[in-house]
């Protein structure tokens, strides 16, 4: 219990400025959990019912294509972040996409209902609701403009900013289904950078 408060209290107070007796409230509704590589998050069609802090590990969030049924990487996230199919999450209907661990992954999560209580009390958790939903938004949101704006290269360099270390934890056809490319492109890709570098 102790090393769960320790990590809830910085990354919440950090996130929201959470006060050490805002994250005190909400420990009884905090759970650790392990989920061993490949296994899922949520799936498809279920309702995600929780929100997660990862500890440990990375974890996609991908769809398959309905008439191809080639899988389509959407979203990373790793240790620090929030884990989420959010409008599942907040309209409690079944999501659109799977999430899955790419390694032996730790997290600590909460139910959609005690959060919804925590929202009730007259603490900082409204305003923690209000900025996990602009977060969301904003990740969202940046997804799509990275694929209207930036070039393969530029998402590569900003998702490497956003996770580092991934490239060497995952096969490179999960990364370059994340950018959109094909694996020589991302081989030119990794290679033009690395002549960059002084």
């Amino acid at each position: 219990m102790h090393e769960k408060q320790e990590v809830l209290n910085e990354l919440l107070g950090n996130f929201a400025e959470l006060s050490a007796n805002d994250v005190a409230l909400s420990l009884p509704y905090w759970r650790s959990r392990k989920i061993v590589k490949t296994d899922f998050f949520n799936m498809q069609s279920v309702v995600c019912t929780d929100l997660a802090l990862i500890t440990k590990g990375l974890f996609r969030i991908y769809y398959v294509h309905p008439e191809t049924q080639e899988e389509k990487n959407i979203y990373f996230f790793s240790e620090r972040q929030f884990l989420v199919s959010f409008r599942s999450f907040i309209n409690q209907y079944p999501c659109a996409y799977f999430i899955q661990a790419m390694e032996d992954a730790e997290i600590i999560s909460i139910n959609y209902t005690d959060l919804q209580y925590l929202y009730t009390t007259p603490t900082g958790w409204p305003r923690f609701g209000r900025l996990i939903a602009e977060l969301f938004f904003n990740h969202s949101q940046a997804r799509t403009e990275e694929f209207l704006f930036n070039t393969a290269e530029e998402r590569y360099l900003k998702m490497v900013a956003q996770h580092p270390n991934i490239v060497n934890r995952i096969p490179a056809y999960h990364i370059s289904s994340y950018l959109g490319i094909k694996n020589p492109s991302l081989t030119r890709i990794k290679k033009r950078l690395s002549q960059q570098k002084p």
